[in-house]
């Protein structure tokens, strides 16, 4: 299991903590809890009453999101630097994503009741953790961006290419579950890798897919651009 200093030194060195100022940088981590997951456990639920943020160190967790009235779908994966949890401290209003280890997964978790003494000390931190936030969002609008590309396998493509962070990393999801981001079919997730491997982007095996070449989706994807 990563140890205490190695798991800091990631979140310090990636991901939303590591574009805020050292002071509060240290304020965060010195107030944070190390976790470990998992695979398949769940991190929190939708619905799930207030609590505070939770930056993953190390491994793979989904990100499962709908309206309050739909079950939650896979809509995103975690990468090591990525903070979510936000909502409850500047909504005050219960879970709004469902957090969930795939891997074996190692996360620092800041509470809600941190959060709230290190507002308090200092409200000016209010825009340090807004930013999550808007990290969010670019997420969003990104997955939103790819959806509306009118070519099934440019969107598959570009689901790829969005969650994958280190060359050689699996990405340990199912044909279908690929569909699912990518609002396509699993037979056209099928057809779309077999083309991917024969241009030697990608290299499947069971129910893991390896990025080789995450630019060349890139371009590929972005030719609908």
């Amino acid at each position: 299991m990563i140890k205490r200093d190695a798991a800091e030194a990631v979140l310090r060195q990636n991901g939303w903590l590591s574009h805020q100022p050292e002071d509060f940088q240290n304020e965060v981590l010195r107030r944070s809890i190390l976790l470990y997951y998992s695979p398949g456990e769940v991190i929190y639920r939708f619905g799930d009453d207030l609590g505070g943020i939770h930056g993953l160190v190390d491994g793979i967790v989904t990100v499962n999101i709908a309206p309050p009235d739909s079950a939650p779908r896979l809509i995103h994966m975690g990468k090591p630097g990525g903070w979510t949890g936000e909502n409850c401290f500047l909504t005050r209003q219960p879970r709004r994503v469902e957090l969930r280890a795939v891997s074996e997964a190692c996360l620092i978790h800041l509470p809600l009741d941190q959060m709230d003494q290190m507002a308090s000390a200092d409200p000016t931190v209010i825009r340090n953790f807004s930013h999550i936030l808007m990290n969010a969002v670019e997420v969003l609008i990104r997955v939103i961006h790819d959806l509306q590309k009118p070519d099934p396998d440019r969107r598959i493509a570009s689901v790829l290419q969005r969650i994958t962070w280190t060359a050689e990393q699996p990405i340990p999801l199912t044909q279908t579950e690929i569909g699912t981001m990518a609002c396509v079919s699993r037979r056209q997730v099928n057809a779309a890798l077999k083309r991917f491997v024969e241009n030697g982007w990608v290299k499947t095996s069971y129910r893991s897919i390896i990025v080789l070449h995450a630019e060349e989706l890139r371009r590929f994807a972005a030719e609908d651009d």
